[in-house]
């Protein structure tokens, strides 16, 4: 049954709507500090606020109050203000705080049942919503649901849109470059070009021409003017992909690029500005190649306005088994296969695996998987790792009291040692929160309680 705090000090009302909402579990509450105490409580959806609480009921100071301290623990909660007055200020200040609705008394039952029905309905809608997002990833090619992934999935939204330069740091194989076209399919140079390079695959006396472009008769070979990638990038989005293998006589040449966005191209004399994003990538350590003096500080300051650390494979938990899934199905469209999924054994094998080679590595080994498995479920034995034995799964009674040890443990320190303060903190009744002391044998916290 969906449950509604009811904040309303008048208890000829609060038995009203007890009777005239059947189909919902009414909660109570008479005043500000009740109120918080039955949200932590009860988690509510959706909750109805009289402007007019005690202290001072005949103004609308404690229910505005009262009103924003609600959106501050539960920020989604739908709140429908309820105000005796005709004075519709207050009803417009308190939607300009947050709140879903407001209805003004007298209590109309089947006109307020609507605005509960449909405060409901769009929470439903919302936590859809909120599920769909956590549970896949809308950046195209990223792939996993994993908090780590998730941050730098969030991270990636916001500075899409800007032109800060970004540096993706992260061991070969994580996906840097995956994420530099995120960001670049994200921002409104998405209709422009995408240029990567790769700093470390090309010979050094070669890359300033390739990144700068040349000019004909610069040098034996230059038969015409050529575009560097700089150029070609014009518009749009360029990866410097390991930036840290970039040899230091060209350092300066990239930074003074940056600074003013100007090239010269090799040969050349005339300065030519270029409008690009630049984003850059590397698996080094730049800041110990900057006290090495290997990398210059300055340059490494410049593209590091923004830093995401892209993390290994071996730190995404369960994201493993989703990417598996995702390069099965992909593989199986590219070779024709049938391959149905994967043994037991091969994602015990697969979740415990450190994977040093991360996601290169995982496609590569699930690539000659498809191709050389003899059955529909692809076994450790094909992914080439070792067998592993079933992994031990805690019970979800000893993950359950664990965590709540560990709450109320925090509860109590955060009250001063007040068990009343600790079940206010943690939405419980006192007795309740005895029985669990004492089913968790945490006896110590009885015994310097204080009444402070």
């Amino acid at each position: 049954m969906k449950t509604v705090l009811v904040i309303e000090d008048d208890i000829g009302i609060q038995k009203q709507l007890k009777w005239s909402f059947p189909d919902y579990e009414l909660v109570f509450a008479q005043d500000r500090a009740s109120a918080l105490t039955q949200l932590r409580r009860y988690e509510p959806d959706v909750v109805t606020l009289d402007l007019g609480l005690p202290p001072d009921p005949a103004n609308a100071s404690e229910g505005l109050a009262c009103l924003s301290e609600i959106l501050a623990i539960q920020p989604q909660c739908k709140v429908i203000v309820i105000t005796g007055s005709t004075d519709n200020d207050h009803a417009i200040k308190s939607v300009s705080l947050g709140a879903y609705d407001y209805y003004q008394k007298p209590i109309d039952v089947e006109v307020l049942n609507i605005i509960l029905a449909r405060a409901f309905k769009l929470s439903q809608l919302e936590a859809e919503n909120r599920a769909l997002k956590a549970s896949s990833i809308s950046n195209n090619d990223i792939i996993g649901n994993s908090d780590a992934i998730l941050r730098a999935c969030r991270t990636v939204e916001k500075i899409a849109p800007t032109e800060i330069t970004t540096l993706l740091l992260g061991d070969s194989g994580t996906g840097k470059e995956v994420f530099a076209r995120s960001i670049h399919r994200q921002s409104p140079r998405v209709n422009k070009p995408f240029v990567a390079i790769n700093c470390a695959s090309i010979p050094e006396n070669l890359l300033e021409s390739e990144l700068f472009g040349y000019e004909k008769g610069a040098f034996t070979g230059a038969n015409k003017t050529t575009l560097g990638k700089i150029e070609c990038a014009n518009g749009g989005t360029l990866l410097l992909d390991e930036i840290g293998d970039m040899p230091l006589s060209l350092q300066a040449k990239m930074l003074r690029f940056l600074q003013e966005r100007v090239i010269e191209r090799v040969g050349g004399r005339q300065e030519i500005e270029v409008d690009v994003r630049v984003i850059c990538a590397t698996h080094r350590n730049l800041a110990e190649m900057v006290a090495a003096q290997s990398f210059r500080e300055d340059l490494y300051y410049r593209i590091s306005e923004i830093t995401l650390a892209i993390p290994p494979l071996r730190q995404r938990g369960h994201d493993i088994i989703v990417i598996a899934k995702a390069l099965l199905s992909k593989f199986n469209n590219e070779f024709g296969t049938q391959v149905q999924g994967f043994s037991d054994c091969a994602m015990q094998a697969m979740l415990q695996h450190a994977w040093p080679g991360n996601i290169r590595e995982l496609q590569n080994k699930l690539k000659s998987a498809v191709i050389l498995a003899d059955s529909k479920l692809i076994t450790a034995e094909d992914l080439g790792l070792k067998a592993v034995d079933a992994l031990k799964t805690t019970t979800l009674r000893k993950v359950r009291e664990q965590a709540e040890t560990q709450a109320i443990r925090h509860a109590y320190t955060v009250a001063n040692g007040n068990l009343s303060k600790t079940s206010d903190l943690l939405g419980i009744t006192r007795p309740t929160l005895y029985a669990l002391i004492d089913k968790y044998r945490l006896h110590d916290l009885r015994n310097t309680e204080t009444e402070n």
